[in-house]
């Protein structure tokens, strides 16, 4: 009996050591042994890995392409809603209104015109 708490002890030992060397460690030493840890985890099961980044990668794949073509609408989007303020703003202005409306009238005729009357003017 009185060799087993000396045997607790020397684990004890051990165990405190362990502490003391990880809390002197620090972050970088923590980050290192993470790092060792997965290695050695990967290089042991690598088709465990190989489906992560077959499933995961093709995650952000989609994720990606489906970021890009919302970006590409609301850039659409954007585009439209300004050529709709710009048509609103001339609507609204009084002295455009009155010369849209001349162009507009215009327009139809000129196009009418025959080569002829063109040549005319």
């Amino acid at each position: 009996m009185a060799t087993q708490p000396k045997a607790e002890d020397s684990s004890g030992a051990t165990d405190n050591q362990q502490e003391a060397t990880a809390a002197a460690i620090g972050w970088g030493g923590k980050i290192e042994e993470q790092y060792r840890k997965l290695k050695e985890h990967a290089e042991t099961y690598p088709y465990v890995w190989g489906s992560y980044i077959l499933v995961y990668g093709g995650f952000g794949l989609w994720l990606t392409y489906r970021w890009r073509k919302l970006r590409r609408t609301e850039d659409r989007v954007r585009a439209l809603q300004e050529r709709l303020r710009k048509l609103v703003e001339v609507e609204k202005s009084p002295n455009s209104a009155a010369g849209t409306e001349q162009s507009a009238h215009s327009a139809p005729l000129a196009n009418n015109k025959t080569p002829a009357d063109k040549a005319t003017k």
